[in-house]
């Protein structure tokens, strides 16, 4: 008969020496918990299946960066994914679109202050951008959205 530091070891064995077929829960700032399967190892992690719904929960909450902190965009060295202020607008972010050139995206007012802290403005705002459902990253809403 085993032991409760036996069934404690494995647990943790288990943890950190995945095998395909297993399952993999990723918990997202104690909001929601998104589970899948392992479906291959490599030698820098592990893959997981993953549908476009989860894909997008993944990038909602941060998981899905890019690769490169930094990326060329019209000759000079720009930070990848980290909204800044603008000079057009009120803050500016560098990505990566789908056909993988690094665009800009201008977001926000310059002369209006976010006041999230308020309930009902933070409720208003989210519903009105629809920030469920905030499109890619290479959109204004979904930069906003992720601000609020």
């Amino acid at each position: 008969m085993k032991s409760l530091y036996d069934y404690l070891a494995e647990a943790e064995h288990a943890y950190h020496n995945p095998v395909v077929g297993d399952t993999f829960a990723i918990n997202c700032r104690e909001e929601c918990l998104i589970e899948s399967y392992v479906i291959d190892i490599c030698e820098d992690g592990i893959v997981l299946a993953a549908d476009d719904t989860m894909l997008g929960l993944l990038e909602g909450y941060g998981f899905l960066e890019d690769e490169m902190d930094e990326a060329k965009y019209h000759g000079r060295e720009v930070p990848l994914g980290k909204p800044m202020k603008g000079d057009v607008k009120k803050s500016k972010v560098y990505v990566k679109n789908a056909k993988g050139n690094v665009v800009k995206v201008n977001f926000g007012d310059p002369n209006m202050r976010i006041k999230k802290s308020n309930p009902k403005r933070r409720k208003s705002f989210r519903a009105r951008h629809n920030c469920k459902n905030p499109g890619p990253r290479t959109s204004a809403r979904y930069w906003s959205c992720r601000a609020w």
